[in-house]
């Protein structure tokens, strides 16, 4: 009977998250910010589903799948909305009228499609704190 209200928290909990990454792909301004609600609220909803069904069911067979499928969506989920946005940001889907600062505007390299090594990396000069260096034989 407890697994039961356990397994029915979770379930509904999981998908209140759910309900919450569809609200949240529906309601926000542009593709980065929609990204951002559907896959946090949409990954932490379908493993706490997942995780109910192991619950509910208590067997080593299922409760190993629920975990492979949670820990899947938990891995997979923020690399593919990482592509999803990156993509959209190079193709040059517009961004939200409002937004106050593009960290990445003037670094991309639209020949390559690569990034620019952040400025404090590049040409950077060994460290001169003044002294010799120490040849051992002393």
């Amino acid at each position: 009977m407890m697994t039961e209200w356990i397994a029915a928290g979770l379930l509904l909990t999981g998908a209140l998250f759910m309900l919450l990454a569809g609200l949240g792909a529906l309601r926000m301004p542009d593709l980065l910010m929609r990204m951002h609600a559907t896959t946090k609220a949409g990954a932490l909803g379908s493993g706490l589903i997942m995780i109910a069904v192991a619950v509910h069911f208590g067997e080593t067979g299922v409760t190993a799948r629920a975990l492979a499928a949670t820990l899947f969506i938990m891995l997979t989920s923020p690399v593919a909305a990482h592509v999803l946005a990156r993509a959209g940001y190079f193709t040059g889907v517009p961004m939200w009228s409002k937004i106050v600062r593009d960290e990445l505007k003037g670094k991309y390299d639209e020949d390559t499609h690569t990034l620019a090594a952040p400025q404090r990396y590049r040409n950077k000069p060994p460290a001169d704190d003044g002294k010799a260096p120490d040849d051992g034989a002393g």
